[in-house]
């Protein structure tokens, strides 16, 4: 092997763990989520049980209340695309906290 310099790798060839990550997790969302049972549980199981639900409301800055998305009527397409918007969300919150460790790696590394 010649001692020129490498080109750095392509997007998908440094990120291809992460994206096989997001693809499988995709899929976990698309097939599991709409099998997720509908029966409350923890607090609105009790407040169900003890009488009070009613008396529960929504905050008024809430994302996605009770995993459903405005403007999508279908049960099982709003709980997928609530999901998806939740593993978009963590994904790209992940990338970023990795992407700020390893300019803090690499900036420990320069000094």
């Amino acid at each position: 092997m010649s001692n020129a310099v490498q080109s750095e790798p392509s997007f998908f060839r440094r990120y291809r763990w992460a994206i096989a990550g997001l693809l499988i997790t995709v899929l976990v969302v698309i097939i599991l989520a709409p099998l997720a049972s509908s029966d409350p549980d923890g607090l609105d199981r009790v407040s169900e049980d003890k009488g009070f639900a009613e008396q529960g409301k929504d905050h008024p800055y809430s994302f996605l209340p009770d995993y459903s998305v405005p403007g999508i009527d279908d049960d099982r397409a709003t709980v997928i695309v609530s999901g998806l918007i939740g593993v978009a969300i963590v994904f790209v919150l992940t990338m970023a906290f990795g992407a700020y460790v390893r300019q803090q790696s690499r900036r420990s590394n320069q000094t």
